[in-house]
């Protein structure tokens, strides 16, 4: 016996019978020779963490336009708290942890340069709109390993792409990564903001720091054991009506006081106002693109092959490209 097979065997014996065994999967659209030594899932978590989206998310916007200072959280430290408190869920609830933290490496891949303004902007001038999560799968599936897509299993596209929107993922694990990216972002803007001087004490309701926590640990520790008491039994991924009440307002004042705050998007009209400009000229002249995107314009379409484009882009690379195309160079 194989230690991958070794380890299935251990799937069955200590998980929940609720959990996504690896040897149950679902399957790759193109089937490949299993590995010796590691299952469907811990091969997706590695497939996805050695490709070069991934690599690309330290260099993009969480919620602070290009902050000054190396504390404020990137796409790629957002992607690893989300994963950390996916399998600490995953693991209390005796569910697959690997496939949950796959899942979650993976929610963010398609994410535009500057955030969800960013994606804004792309959505507002693509003939077919743009959502981050179906690009994160679209990514997966057909950009990355030059066009060859990661090929990964049923299970993790499905948590991949059902991370924001409805209906819910088919696994539980896949809810639980929709939980766990809340909960994270949630709590580090909270710390962000209070770094950036936005949040200032008094901002968060007393009654919403008793319940849920003062702390940013505590607040996470808070929530993590309210979904896994209420999700023991539960037929979906949910938590306790009292702190999923103070979760909402909490994410509600989020909004009020920090993802709406014109001092947080101070720059958003010009990251904005940037894409779109870098969209329009390269539709215009698509003869500008790189070789490796100008290849596919026949089969995917212009306004496609651009969208692929700008998305893949990190905010310092498409300033980059803004400033070689539109602002004038000095005379040397």
């Amino acid at each position: 016996m194989d230690p991958r097979e070794a380890y299935e065997n251990f799937e069955y014996e200590f998980l929940s019978p609720r959990a996504v065994k690896s040897r149950d999967t679902k399957g790759r659209r193109k089937p490949v020779e299993p590995c010796p030594l590691r299952t469907d899932f811990q091969r997706d978590r590695d497939r996805i963490i050695h490709c070069k989206s991934f690599r690309r998310l330290k260099h993009k916007t969480q919620v602070f336009l290009a902050p000054e200072g190396d504390h404020f959280r990137t796409r790629l430290t957002h992607t690893l708290e989300v994963a950390q408190i996916a399998r600490t869920i995953a693991r209390a609830l005796c569910l697959n942890e690997d496939l949950t933290e796959a899942m979650s490496l993976g929610h963010d891949l398609g994410h535009t340069p500057f955030g969800h303004s960013g994606e804004a902007a792309l959505n507002e001038v693509s003939p077919t709109g743009f959502k981050h999560y179906e690009h994160s799968l679209r990514v997966v599936d057909v950009l990355e390993r030059d066009r060859r897509g990661l090929n990964l299993t049923f299970e993790v596209r499905d948590g991949i792409v059902r991370h924001t929107c409805d209906p819910l993922a088919a696994t539980l694990e896949g809810q639980i990564v929709r939980y766990a990216d809340h909960i994270a972002y949630m709590n580090h803007d909270i710390d962000d903001a209070e770094t950036a001087g936005i949040l200032k004490p008094g901002d968060i309701p007393a009654h919403i720091l008793e319940g849920l926590g003062k702390s940013h640990s505590d607040r996470i520790t808070t929530m993590i054991c309210s979904l896994v008491r209420a999700s023991e039994e539960s037929e979906i991924i949910t938590m306790e009506p009292e702190i999923k009440r103070l979760y909402d307002e909490l994410h509600t004042l989020l909004y009020e006081k920090v993802y709406y705050n014109p001092l947080a998007k101070g720059e958003e009209k010009k990251a904005k106002a940037a894409i779109i400009r870098l969209y329009e000229h390269f539709c215009k002249n698509p003869d500008k693109l790189p070789d490796g995107y100008k290849n596919w314009i026949e089969t995917d379409g212009v306004e496609r092959v651009v969208c692929d484009y700008i998305a893949g882009m990190t905010d310092t690379y498409l300033i980059s490209v803004f400033e070689d195309i539109y602002i004038p160079k000095s005379y040397k």
